[in-house]
């Protein structure tokens, strides 16, 4: 009955944080569906384009904020007390607040959606485009809805590295630990260092949009760019607050196809630590042509290539483990043949890129998007 909605254990909200993420998936789908219909062909009119910013802003926040982080977050809270041997994770109460911050705030996010107020301004909410001379409440439903999404990230993030770090089974090392928890430890941590700054982030904006607080407003003093900085100080951790536990499941799979261990457990485990570290020192890549000094978007370039390091390390080691396995190529192998030719494409041309002179050269044009 009832009672349902107080359970507090980690297998019903892990389930429930997966349902939820898929729910908020299809809703994403639709909205990718219709935008990718309206530039199907050249002058179409299915939607207008005040509808389209709303579409494609809804769009990216459901699928960055209300899916992806969700899902994987919902995954490792259902796995990792089984996979460590601790009867529920450390503070189960938290998660389920954390559940229902997630829930309330995407409620929140898609009622304005259903109410024909969604914002318009990006799933990035770049200033002045969604500041206080911004017309509508669309980003104020955003700000407010996000905030609760990133207290429910913050709260399962604190969960899982405590769990991890103070609940193992007696006899379970950090050295004996499945590959996986140390890649959701990564992610973990991210969380807790990468998302306050969006947290900021969307608190000061929403004052000055409702209290007449100026940050990022030009003509009172404010910069535009602190809001770019805030935005992407959490948002480039977050590629890899998503990818890693993505990357875990790889590590996990490849070798029971394989028939044999993970080829270099430490240095796996030493390259996923590596990545969340380096992954707070590349945010200004996403801003390469805002007009920051050279010598920053220099320090920038080189911080983005070596992100690459730690991540071949991870590939090579999922190869050696293919090339001295016996691989078995049932339909889960398959997918993750796929996934290693896909995700080098992507790592490579992450890497161009990074070079600012041809940054320059292909912003704005699909071969970011195809990234």
């Amino acid at each position: 009955g009832w009672g349902a909605l107080a359970a507090v254990n980690h297998t019903s909200l892990g389930l429930r944080f997966m349902v939820t993420g898929m729910a908020f998936f299809m809703i994403g789908g639709l909205l990718a569906m219709l935008v990718r219909t309206q530039l199907a062909l050249p002058e179409q009119s299915i939607i207008g384009p005040d509808l389209y910013n709303q579409i494609f802003t809804m769009h990216g926040t459901v699928m960055m904020f209300l899916f992806a982080i969700p899902v994987l977050e919902g995954l490792a809270i259902y796995m990792i007390p089984k996979m460590i041997g601790a009867r529920d994770l450390v503070f189960p109460r938290i998660t389920a607040f954390g559940y229902y911050c997630y829930l309330f705030g995407g409620i929140i996010i898609m009622s304005s959606l259903a109410l024909g107020i969604a914002p318009d301004s990006g799933w990035f909410m770049y200033t002045p485009l969604s500041g206080a001379t911004h017309a509508g409440i669309g980003s104020d439903f955003w700000l407010l809805g996000i905030t609760f999404v990133e207290i429910s990230a913050m709260a399962a993030g604190i969960e899982l590295v405590v769990s991890i770090l103070r609940t193992r089974a007696p006899g379970m090392t950090l050295r004996r630990m499945p590959i996986f928890c140390w890649y959701i430890l990564g992610m973990a941590l991210m969380i807790v260092f990468g998302f306050p700054p969006l947290i900021l982030a969307s608190i000061l904006l929403e004052l000055e949009r409702a209290a007449g607080m100026i940050f990022f407003e030009v003509a009172g003093g404010g910069d535009p760019l602190l809001w770019q900085h805030l935005f992407w100080l959490f948002g480039h951790p977050e590629v890899y607050i998503i990818f890693l536990p993505g990357a875990g499941i790889v590590s996990t799979l490849i070798p029971v196809f394989c028939q044999r261990p993970l080829v270099g457990y430490r240095w796996v485990v030493l390259g996923v630590l590596t990545t969340g570290f380096i992954s707070f020192g590349l945010w200004v890549h996403h801003m390469f042509t805002v007009g920051i000094p050279q010598l920053a978007t220099a320090f920038f370039s080189a911080a983005s290539m070596l992100v690459a390091i730690p991540t071949g390390v991870q590939i090579f080691a999922w190869l050696a483990t293919l090339w001295l396995g016996k691989p078995v190529y049932r339909v889960p192998m398959l997918w993750l043949v796929g996934f290693l030719i896909v995700f080098v494409a992507g790592g490579l041309t992450g890497v161009m890129l990074a070079l600012v002179p041809f940054d320059w050269q292909v912003h704005d044009t699909h071969f970011v998007v195809a990234h």
